[in-house]
């Protein structure tokens, strides 16, 4: 019977490890995680954009760890901040910031725009990395929506409190997660990477 081709998952973010893990878990692999591979170093995300620093980390983990490897970049784009906090989202209110400093800084940032100018987007960038090849695919997502004026709800991690999808009136902390996970731009792009990984990670004999 053919062996499962184990996935790592490169990430070190609770939250977004746990939303990974649930939109993985009927693949057809075995999923890792860092925490398996302690003595492996981390990688600095130098990239300007989302899709550089996911293949940074994607390619980086994939040869460390000899796994194929996903990783993903993803952010918050607010017009009105001209496209901050983007790259930065993680690191907006230092690299230390908790969730509660970051969203305190983004609301700071936009309290003299009103409500109807608060547009914004969610966007990820997943990238698959083959460790024999360093070949890597890429498949992204995007979700649009506004800023709220005030943190709302306690479901999700980032800038979930604050950001209401368009189409609903709760912040992405206050819907179900099961709602999350149909609509959200990391689902998006889950979905498509989730159809390669079905059909085109190879099985080890």
């Amino acid at each position: 019977m053919p062996q499962l081709v184990d996935l790592l998952i490169a990430t070190h973010n609770a939250g977004k490890l746990r939303e990974l893990v649930s939109l993985l878990k009927d693949s057809p692999v075995r999923l890792r995680t860092l925490a398996e591979f302690s003595r492996v170093g981390s990688v600095e995300e130098t990239g300007q954009t989302f899709a550089e620093n996911a293949s940074l980390k994607a390619r980086f983990y994939a040869t460390a760890t000899q796994c194929w490897t996903l990783a993903d970049d993803s952010g918050l784009m607010v017009d009105a901040l001209g496209g901050a906090p983007g790259v930065f989202s993680a690191r907006y209110a230092g690299v230390a910031a908790t969730d509660g400093q970051r969203i305190a800084r983004l609301l700071s940032e936009l309290e003299r725009v009103s409500a109807t100018t608060r547009s914004a987007r969610f966007f990820c960038c997943v990238a698959i990395s083959d460790p024999a090849t360093s070949e890597t695919w890429m498949f992204d997502g995007c979700c649009e929506g506004q800023i709220s004026d005030a943190p709302r709800g306690t479901n999700g991690f980032g800038y979930d409190a604050v950001f209401v999808p368009d189409g609903y009136e709760q912040t992405f902390g206050e819907l179900p997660e099961a709602i999350k996970q149909q609509i959200s731009h990391r689902a998006r792009a889950f979905n498509a990477a989730y159809q390669f990984i079905r059909t085109r990670l190879p099985q080890m004999p």
